[in-house]
């Protein structure tokens, strides 16, 4: 794999992380527990399928974990949900929610 292959994989973990991230983040929502399980189903079968080592996933977690603003994880948690045809209320809060951030 060249290094632009590796660099796009990267940043599309970046995004699922930050989704992860971002539905923590959403109290109001009742079963987020079971969103969150589904979403580390994911990224384990993302990192497993792309190969990436435990050291570099380790590295952007805390990266995104600690530096990604809580709007960008929102954002990509719309992204990932969508995808994931996830619960259309989930969706609806986090919109508000983000609606809320820019409000700020």
């Amino acid at each position: 794999m060249d290094i632009k292959d590796y660099t796009k994989i990267q940043n599309e973990l970046k995004c699922y992380l930050g989704a992860y991230y971002g539905v923590a983040v959403m109290d109001e929502y009742p079963l987020k527990e079971y969103m969150l399980k589904d979403i580390e189903e994911y990224i384990e079968n993302f990192i497993e399928t792309n190969e990436i080592e435990t050291s570099d996933y380790k590295k952007i977690e805390l990266d995104v974990k600690d530096n990604m603003s809580e709007k960008t994880k929102l954002q990509d948690a719309l992204l990932l949900l969508n995808n994931m045809n996830a619960p259309m209320n989930l969706i609806f809060l986090i919109k508000e929610k983000l609606k809320n951030e820019n409000k700020k």
